[in-house]
């Protein structure tokens, strides 16, 4: 689903398979999965920008790693600032997570906008306001249904999920037995 168009290579590394996408117009988009149980765990692209350069890499599931160079950097994000994740996804749903709210469960409100289809996260206290989009959907052409939404809040994470419609579940079918064909490069840890 994401791949198409491309030309994928891949390598096992210890416990994880990287495959790493280039695309003709100069984009790239690198996946990680789980050896054992082939779970995606990192999803993250990027392209090339007008002048030619490489934008920064914008990571659709997992996160970026946290980098800290106390010889060159002197303020650092606070770790208590809410942090907005897609976690790692559930054989039937999509996943997100928003850490570090404290708020009681009654103050949020998990909806999907129905002008332009992304799921709206808001707070009554006016604390936290997040706008996002399924790329998978968007990719197929669906639009985002409201009743396959369903939320939980707890211990100070608010849990978001999204039930996979029948041509995503087929999609990733697919896209699995694609993956399957992209034998490992050399180099890598092979099993």
């Amino acid at each position: 689903m994401f791949r198409k168009g491309g030309h994928s290579t891949s390598v096992n590394t210890g416990t994880r398979r990287k495959v790493h996408t280039t695309f003709d117009d100069g984009g790239e988009m690198v996946e990680e999965f789980d050896l054992r149980t082939d779970e995606l765990l990192v999803r993250m692209r990027r392209s090339k920008t007008v002048l030619g350069k490489d934008s920064e890499w914008e990571y659709l599931v997992g996160e970026p790693p946290r980098r800290f160079n106390a010889d060159t950097a002197t303020l650092v994000e606070s770790t208590a600032n809410p942090s907005f994740t897609r976690s790692q996804d559930t054989p039937d749903s999509f996943v997100w997570r928003v850490r570090n709210l404290p708020y009681p469960k009654e103050t949020y409100s998990v909806a999907v906008d129905p002008a332009d289809g992304k799921i709206v996260i808001r707070t009554s206290n006016k604390k936290f306001y997040k706008r996002f989009d399924v790329p998978e959907l968007a990719v197929l052409g669906l639009e985002t249904d409201a009743d396959a939404l369903s939320w939980d809040w707890r211990n100070n994470t608010l849990l978001i999920g999204y039930r996979k419609p029948k041509e995503v579940i087929a999609a990733e079918a697919e896209e699995r037995a694609d993956r399957a064909k992209v034998r490992p490069a050399l180099g890598g840890d092979e099993d």
